[in-house]
């Protein structure tokens, strides 16, 4: 993913009602857009260096979106999480994600399931769908990175219907996309939500796949380049 325009550095003031962030830029204090509904432990203190990008869309109702931050390890995180579900398109588009070559179609948010969710990317081929739901991880504790940074009853329904596509006969892929840099190996946060880790241990059970690729950062942009275990 390159990032269109050049992103605007600053340095965050405070995260507030989840969606909004104030930064102080050059030219005095804006509030932007946070595109992350997670508890962002470990990344949402003030003094921290952050970058926005900006939209010349009249129509937007703020004119800025909070895109990444350094943490206070010197470590750069994405904090716009639906970008995951663009860089793993990319990532699989580009031949990076080995496991999930042969496709000859791939399609975005295509409906499914008995409680009408949407699934991230379905991948298809004669005789064969593949279902995969993007998760984005930005926690990290001690060289551990972490999903979910909150308790998840989406995520856990996600899992769900993952094992549900898996017993009707489809592939099933829940696919963790480490929009961070640090940590050496994934962990399902269970001291945070131990009901999504007992399920992701009986998704894995069932045959769902996991699959755990991390980002790299360019100055221009940021793409999945490196398969974890976890």
């Amino acid at each position: 993913m390159v990032f269109g325009n050049a992103l605007i550095a600053g340095t965050l003031v405070k995260r507030y009602k989840r969606f909004l962030a104030d930064v102080m830029l050059e030219g005095g204090v804006v509030t932007a857009h946070c595109p992350n509904s997670g508890s962002m432990k470990g990344y949402k203190e003030a003094g921290l260096r952050v970058w926005l990008s900006e939209s010349d869309n009249p129509n937007r109702k703020l004119r800025y979106t909070w895109e990444l931050v350094e943490d206070a390890d010197g470590e750069r995180v994405m904090v716009h999480a639906a970008r995951a579900n663009t860089l793993v398109r990319e990532a699989i588009e580009a031949g990076v994600v080995a496991e999930l070559q042969g496709y000859e179609n791939l399609r975005s948010e295509v409906k499914y399931g008995t409680q009408k969710s949407r699934i991230d990317l379905l991948l298809e081929k004669p005789g064969e769908q593949c279902y995969v739901e993007v998760k984005s991880v930005t926690l990290k504790e001690g060289e551990a990175l972490m999903f979910p940074d909150a308790v998840t009853t989406r995520g856990q329904k996600h899992l769900q219907e993952l094992m549900a596509m898996k017993a009707q006969g489809h592939r099933a892929v829940l696919f963790f996309a480490v929009l961070r840099e640090g940590g050496t190996h994934f962990e399902a946060a269970a001291h945070i939500d131990p009901d999504y880790a007992r399920l992701l241990d009986a998704a894995r059970t069932a045959g769902v796949e996991v699959l755990i690729y991390r980002a790299r950062f360019r100055e221009d942009g940021i793409a999945l380049q490196e398969r974890l275990e976890g």
